[in-house]
């Protein structure tokens, strides 16, 4: 799925609209990993690859009112499915892929990216330009609401010592990209690593 951003675009347009009926129970996971991820009021963080926003009505009370939330998504439906769901009312929803974001160099404080990891074209590299937009010391969490063996399951698959997820390699691919990783959850009900950048 990662391999082009027309495949990604086609796979999550067509299932935008339904995208939240899909996973109705997920919004707990996302309000304990935003509160897990250490935000505080005054904060600049982006959602990346945001899909229909559901990480930003946590976002937004962990930075406060005089903090500043981000949504950037490459795909139209669900930016559009964010907006219906009155989520671009906690932050700006941004058309933009996150291999080539369109801000400054250390303008963020933090990043919060849900199940993208998967469908970066060049993890490293797409790693990169997220470090890039943060400041230093400033964190990245990757999160998923259910576990890299709850996913594999789910989409009918086995869990392999190959798997980018694993910490085994993504340590190294973070380390390699401006990150040094400071704690790793894989469990049944999420999956949530927390990094900070290093440049």
């Amino acid at each position: 799925m990662s391999e082009d951003h027309t495949h990604v675009q086609e796979f999550f347009g067509a299932r935008a609209a339904d995208w939240d009926r899909k996973f109705p129970g997920d919004g707990p996971a996302f309000t304990t990993a935003v509160a897990e991820f250490g935000l505080r009021p005054g904060d600049r963080v982006l959602d990346a690859g945001c899909g229909t926003g559901r990480a930003m009505t946590a976002l937004r009370a962990a930075v406060g009112p005089a903090g500043t939330v981000l949504g950037a998504d490459l795909t139209p439906q669900m930016l559009a499915a964010a907006q219906r769901a009155g989520r671009g009312a906690e932050g700006a929803l941004l058309l933009a892929d996150v291999a080539r974001l369109p801000l400054r160099d250390g303008v963020l404080d933090a990043v919060f990216a849900a199940g993208l990891i998967a469908h970066l074209p060049d993890p490293g590299a797409n790693l990169r330009e997220l470090a890039r937009v943060v400041r230093p010391g400033g964190r990245l969490a990757l999160f998923h609401p259910i576990g890299r063996a709850a996913l594999a399951a789910r989409h009918g698959r086995e869990l392999t010592p190959e798997d980018m997820r694993a910490e085994h390699n993504l340590a190294p691919l973070l380390a390699g990209s401006g990150w040094e990783m400071t704690s790793y959850a894989d469990e049944d009900d999420r999956f949530l690593v927390l990094a900070v950048h290093h440049p």
